[in-house]
C-alpha cells in the first residue's frame, strides 16, 4: 500500500519485533501513547510483545512509513478470536484494528487524519473485509473525533479486562461516504 498525501507519501512495511523493538518501544513508553497502556513496558517487554503477534495468525503489526521514515503503528486482528472475544458477536468480514501515530517535537497539521484513512484505505483493500471495529478507551475523545471523521459509528460502551472501551463500527460504505476514498 501506498497513499500520497497533502502530509506525504504514506506505506506500510511488516514489523520486524526484533529490530523494530527499540524504535517501538521509544513510541509505546512515550508519554503521549497513554491509552497505549505499556507505558512502564522495558525493551523486552515490548520485543515479546509484538513477537507474540508475529507468530499469532489471528493478529498482525505493521510499521507506517511518512516519506520512507517509520511514522506509525498499524495493528489488525479477527475479533472472533482476539481482543474482543465474548464482547460482542462478530459478523463474517469484521476486522479489528488499532493505530499510534509516533510522538514528534514538531507535529503535522492533517497527519494523525491521513494516517488513520491510510489505515482503514488498507484494511479495505481487502475484499473479505466488510468493516472495521475498534474499541478505544471511553476517554479517548481524540481518537472518537478521528473514528468518526473517516466512518465509525459508535455502537456502545463495553469493559474489556484492561478498560471501559467504546466500541464502535466502519463499513466499508461509512469510510467511503466518510472520506471519499475508495480502497
Amino acid at each position: 500500500m501506498s497513499t500520497t498525501t497533502a502530509v506525504g507519501r504514506l506505506t506500510l512495511r511488516p514489523l520486524d519485533p526484533v529490530e523494530d523493538a527499540e524504535l517501538l518501544h521509544g513510541w509505546v513508553t512515550h508519554p503521549k501513547a497513554a491509552f497505549w497502556m505499556m507505558q512502564n513496558a522495558k525493551l523486552v517487554d515490548v520485543e515479546r510483545a509484538y513477537m507474540d503477534i508475529a507468530a499469532d495468525e489471528h493478529s498482525h503489526a505493521l510499521i507506517g512509513l511518512r516519506d520512507g521514515e517509520p511514522a506509525f503503528l498499524m495493528e489488525y486482528y479477527d475479533p472472533a478470536h482476539r481482543e474482543l472475544v465474548g464482547l460482542y458477536e462478530p459478523l463474517p468480514g469484521d476486522v479489528g484494528m488499532h493505530f499510534l501515530v509516533a510522538p514528534t517535537d514538531r507535529p503535522v497539521h492533517g497527519f494523525t487524519r491521513a494516517v488513520i484513512t491510510a489505515v482503514m484505505a488498507r484494511l479495505f483493500e481487502d475484499p473479505t473485509t466488510s468493516r472495521v471495529v475498534v474499541e478505544p478507551d471511553v476517554s479517548n475523545t481524540a481518537v472518537h473525533a478521528l473514528n468518526e471523521a473517516v466512518g465509525f459509528v459508535p455502537e456502545r460502551e463495553i469493559q474489556k479486562p484492561e478498560k471501559k472501551a467504546l466500541l464502535s463500527f466502519c463499513t466499508r460504505e461509512q469510510f467511503v461516504a466518510a472520506t471519499g476514498v475508495t480502497a
